[in-house]
């Protein structure tokens, strides 16, 4: 382990962009949190923290100047590796009446992202899983993939709906990062604790010119390894996947249902949801026409649309649907969980609605006699 100074991430930043990267972190707008382009440390939401509940989500400002002092907001990484919108491929008319097809543009930035969570660096493995690791690969997503640098930061103050530790996803980064970074602050000392986690982090980590973090410093840093998961509002039944998979017709899915809005936050803000659309968007002239794909969400009635109409009608059947998938038979398509335990669906539910909250209720009634 190593030591560097706050200001030390001022000159990380100014040292990506200057290798070509396209910086990405965190930064304040719009009353929350959010991913966007950062040149350096005022740029980044220094001394300010996110108070979240279900369906509440809230910035205050802190008494020190924390550099990381926040959870997650709305935005997620998965809008710089799988975009709202992407046009997939080109269809042009020539004059001889043929047509010519050509791939939508793959170029990506290469990007570097500051800030991340233990919980999104597993949200990325998962998408890796979904875009990579089938039999054909989305070649979109793949180069915007390659040649990512990520810099992750263990978190010191999980929030109200956080409940990574109980997926095992976190809430220290232990793996799949170029630099990790774990802020330790009191009274009387604020410094980062740095850890490489490959050969491109290691040359970095050299260009900031750390110095060994002694034995005290060392401490400190696993102090706040060890007692962040005490501080989340909020654990997952180990047994989800079991639960779930005997609850298909359980009427609490009908009583969730009568608070639900079916209004696809959850999914958006769900930092491993890839469902999508498909539309042919052809230009005026009826000369050329682009396939896009768009982000959707099993919560719109028509994702289900099949020959005779949507095959989920109900919001009962939608709410079941994803939260079946996500915890259960994610597991059979992908080989893992896909939640991560960041607790975004739970802050930006409009109602309040909890994931863990709804698996532990149909786990202490499993007949649904209740």
């Amino acid at each position: 382990m190593h030591v560097i100074a706050p200001q030390a991430v001022d000159t990380l930043i100014r040292l990506l962009s200057g290798d070509g990267y396209e910086v990405v972190g965190p930064t304040r707008r719009d009353g929350a949190i959010v991913y966007d382009r950062v040149g350096g440390l005022e740029d980044l939401p220094v001394g300010w923290t996110d108070e979240q509940a279900p369906g509440h989500y809230r910035l205050r400002e802190r008494d020190d100047d924390a550099l990381f002092g926040y959870v997650v907001g709305p935005h997620s990484w998965k809008k710089y590796l799988f975009p709202p919108e992407e046009t997939l491929f080109r269809l042009t008319r020539q004059p001889d009446g043929s047509f010519v097809t050509e791939p939508g543009p793959s170029d990506a930035p290469r990007r570097a992202f500051i800030g991340m969570r233990a919980c999104e660096l597993a949200a990325i493995d998962v998408q890796d899983r979904v875009f990579l690791g089938q039999a054909v690969q989305d070649r979109g997503y793949a180069a915007r993939r390659r040649d990512l640098f990520m810099v992750a930061v263990s978190c010191a103050e999980p929030g109200g709906t956080c409940f990574c530790a109980s997926m095992d996803t976190g809430p220290r980064a232990r793996e799949g990062f170029d630099l990790a970074l774990t802020e330790v602050i009191d009274a009387t000392q604020h410094f980062l604790v740095a850890e490489a986690g490959s050969d491109a982090g290691r040359a970095m980590l050299d260009r900031l010119e750390p110095r060994p973090a002694s034995d005290t410093e060392q401490a400190a840093a696993e102090r706040v390894w060890a007692e962040a998961p005490s501080m989340m509002g909020r654990s997952m039944p180990g047994d989800a996947r079991e639960v779930l998979n005997r609850a298909f017709e359980h009427p609490r899915w009908e009583e969730t249902a009568e608070r639900c809005l079916s209004c696809s936050n959850c999914t958006l803000v769900c930092p491993t949801c890839f469902c999508s659309q498909v539309e042919e968007v052809p230009d005026l002239e009826g000369q050329r026409t682009e396939r896009v794909r768009r982000w959707d969400s099993c919560f719109n009635q028509e994702h289900s649309h099949l020959v005779g109409g949507p095959h989920r009608e109900s919001v009962a059947a939608r709410y079941r649907q994803w939260i079946t998938h996500k915890l259960a038979t994610w597991h059979d398509q992908f080989g893992t969980s896909g939640c991560v335990g960041c607790g975004r669906c739970i802050t930006w539910c409009p109602v309040g609605i909890d994931i863990t909250e709804e698996v532990t209720a149909v786990r202490r009634d499993p007949e649904g006699r209740g």
